[in-house]
Formats: structure tokens, sequence, C-alpha cells
């Protein structure tokens, strides 16, 4: 898919990633967060966060959209919008990113603002995590100059 075709698909994209965020369970931050990951195929699975006592076991929006593409077969992803209650762009925290790059690092996360304009800015997980360890990290034959350069 270009980025054109991408890009016109994306308000629809955040409306479903909005939709998903008002199912999130979230107790103890009252931090809503909601994405629609979109496969290479067409194919959206949506995620909310869920939260948990012990806080250690919470779910990100973004782990719970992958885990349900993965979870159907889908290995391909696009890109995977993320909406949020702040008034600014915001990526996802460590732990997403590193589940994101395990996927490639030559798709898209798309952030968003809140409200009705659909404000969004579009990055690669490549610029989202600069020198990010990823399956091709972990293969022997390979020397780490080409992994570190393949992830630039």
């Amino acid at each position: 898919m270009n980025d054109a075709d991408l890009d016109a698909l994306i308000p629809g994209l955040i409306k479903k990633a909005r939709d998903a965020r008002e199912k999130a369970y979230c107790p103890y931050s009252n931090f809503k967060v909601g994405a629609a990951l979109l496969c290479e195929d067409g194919s959206i699975f949506t995620g909310c966060n869920v939260e948990n006592a012990s806080y250690g076991l919470c779910m990100c929006a973004e782990r719970v959209s992958i885990a349900n593409a993965v979870s159907a077969g889908h290995r391909q992803f696009t890109a995977l919008i993320l909406v949020c209650d702040v008034p600014y762009f915001i990526g996802s925290c460590g732990m997403c990113r590193q589940v994101m790059a395990e996927f490639g690092f030559d798709w898209y996360l798309v952030m968003t603002t809140p409200g009705i304009n659909n404000d969004w800015k579009k990055v690669t997980i490549k610029e989202l995590l600069p020198y990010g360890f990823g399956p091709i990290s972990l293969d022997d034959s390979k020397g780490q100059k080409e992994n570190i350069q393949s992830n630039e």
C-alpha cells in the first residue's frame, strides 16, 4: 500500500481506535487508550488498554491490538493508529515499541490528538525506535554492523 492510500484510510481508522478507546478498562489511571491495527491484507484489529490492580500486569492498547491480530494469524502490519486523551502527539511506551519492532521496522505508528479534527502524525517504527532490537538481531549468521544498519 502506498502512503497516499494509507493516508486516505487514516480518518476511518482513527474512528475505530476512538471506538476501541471507549471500551478501555482503566479504573486506576482513568487514562483511556484505543488502537486500530491495519494489516497488510486490509484486516483491522482493535485494542484498548486493560489495567490491573497489580500494575505490572496492565496491557496497553497497542499490544492488545497486535495480540488480537496475531491470534487471528496475521504477522504483516501496515499501520497502528493510537488514540488517547492528551492534546499533543504522543508515542507508545517502550514495551509497546519493542513489540511493534518484533514485526518489522518499516510500518507506521499514527499518533492522534483528541477531538473531531482528526489531527495525526505518522512515523515509522524505525523512527520510533532507532537502533531497535528485533528478530534480525538474533541471527548469528549476520554481523552486528549489518543488524544496526538494517534499522537506520
